[in-house]
């Protein structure tokens, strides 16, 4: 599944940044599998609840070629520091830094706007002037959906319009994008950038609908909907995401791709699914539509197929009986997780 140079076969270093985070620890997986070491970097910011962060590490520090850092990527020194240890045990810079280490959330965001700032663009910058002075070849950054705001025609494009965003969340990966296409330009590092579309899946965000719809259905507790239940998302399963994301290790120059399922699914349907698969009826709580809140995400993934050769293969029914059955086996401590 991973990309490997032409040149060499032989074991790889990987800068993974996020290594905590629900997309990175499958990365980190996927990479151990795949015979490579993984430098993992996680700040465990408490974005939500750390308990579900510890479990995915726990997944992966007992890897033998796994090595965990903690700290923030918008501290230079450490960012610094840490590529110098490379170059000092291997003679060699990282194969690649995938930095999926970010502030995510839409509505989060608006409420403290100073953290994504922190993280996505001077993390971002930081690991790129790192990139720079150690001559690292190769940047994956992940990017969001966000970024399409409203007003587009769907499935969207990775050339439309991104310029009107509706959360400093998705200003800030705005930021970040541009940020690697002029490192790409100037120092010629090879960026491919992924546009994701909401991941799920098992051990996935609190925050996001899957996880917390699934364990207050479970639970019997209430379910906040917001609007009339009509929006409908492009729900993308984290294996996927992650096999894609390797996919990315591939020369490309400078490219934007979307990752998503391409068939959108509305909320009220995906409530009903999770309803017939737990075998509970859900508590709904009617709320108004939040403002940074977009009607609809669709993604165009003829690019992914085209560059990269991936196309999605979990069905949203597949994925969210994984979700289910997972959070089934960790229902001792996630029933607790706050959502």
């Amino acid at each position: 599944m991973v990309y490997m140079a032409a040149e060499s076969t032989s074991s790889m270093t990987y800068l993974l940044t996020g290594t905590a985070g629900f997309i990175g620890f499958r990365v980190a997986e996927l990479l151990l599998a795949a015979g490579h070491r993984v430098v993992g970097v996680d700040n465990l910011a408490p974005a939500y609840d750390l308990r579900i962060k510890e479990w995915r590490l726990a997944q992966i520090k007992k890897h033998p070629n796994f090595t965990y850092h903690h700290f923030d990527i918008s501290d230079v020194d450490s960012v610094t520091s840490l590529f110098k240890q490379q170059q000092a045990a291997e003679g060699r810079p990282f194969a690649a830094v995938i930095n999926l280490a970010a502030r995510a959330g839409v509505r989060a965001s608006i409420e403290n706007p100073a953290v994504y700032v922190q993280t996505n663009i001077t993390g971002t910058l930081n690991l790129l002037n790192a990139c720079r002075d150690f001559e690292v070849k190769k940047f994956i950054l992940s990017s969001t959906s966000s970024l399409y705001g409203e007003g587009h025609p769907a499935p969207y494009l990775e050339s439309l319009n991104t310029e009107r965003m509706l959360s400093p969340y998705a200003a800030t990966k705005k930021a970040a994008e541009v940020l690697c296409y002029t490192y790409h330009y100037l120092y010629k590092i090879d960026m491919t950038i992924f546009r994701y579309f909401t991941v799920y899946g098992p051990a996935g965000r609190p925050d996001m609908m899957p996880f917390k719809f699934v364990q207050r259905i479970t639970e019997g507790r209430t379910i906040p909907v917001f609007g009339d239940g009509k929006q409908s998302r492009d729900f993308t399963y984290v294996d996927d995401i992650a096999r894609g994301t390797l996919l990315g290790l591939k020369p490309v120059g400078y490219e934007i791709v979307n990752l998503g399922s391409d068939e959108p699914i509305i909320l009220s349907d995906a409530i009903a699914l999770m309803e017939k698969l737990i075998g509970k009826q859900a508590v709904m709580e009617r709320l108004p539509r939040h403002p940074a809140d977009v009607v609809a995400t669709w993604a165009n993934i003829d690019k992914a197929k085209s560059l990269l050769g991936w196309k999605p293969q979990v069905t949203f029914e597949q994925g969210i009986q994984n979700t289910i059955d997972w959070y089934n086996a960790n229902r001792s401590w996630a029933s607790e997780i706050n959502t």
